[in-house]
């Protein structure tokens, strides 16, 4: 199973560099279209290969999903740790209630002997 995994990751990174060499030529990347930019004063643009952007925006979208799910989760998560509490509560009080019943059983055991010696 590991070498599958290897097979996988080596396959991956070979289409990888594969996709980076085949998109290695600058784009202009603007952070605002040119006519909402003239309006506003804000021109800010960088070049950058189109595999860094395309990467970048895989990046992006894998973060976002898992912080995304993350926050849907949550309430699954505050009702595990409910449960979880109340099972250590239920636990608890049970080695408390069994240290109570052996205390009563010790002492009824006690009387017995007292019984049968009178």
């Amino acid at each position: 199973m590991r070498y599958i995994r290897y097979a996988f990751l080596a396959s991956l990174g070979a289409v990888l560099v594969s996709v980076a060499l085949a998109n290695r030529g600058a784009v202009t990347l603007s952070l605002l279209p040119e006519t909402l930019a003239s309006l506003t004063g804000l021109s800010y643009s960088i070049d950058l290969p189109l595999f860094v952007v395309i990467f970048g925006a895989i990046i992006a979208g894998l973060l976002i999903g898992f912080v995304w799910e993350w926050l849907r989760e949550h309430k699954h998560r505050a009702e595990a740790a409910r449960k979880a509490q109340e099972v250590h509560d239920l636990n608890r009080q049970l080695k408390r209630e069994k240290r109570r019943a052996d205390t009563a059983e010790q002492k009824d055991e006690v009387l017995a002997l007292l019984d049968e010696a009178s």
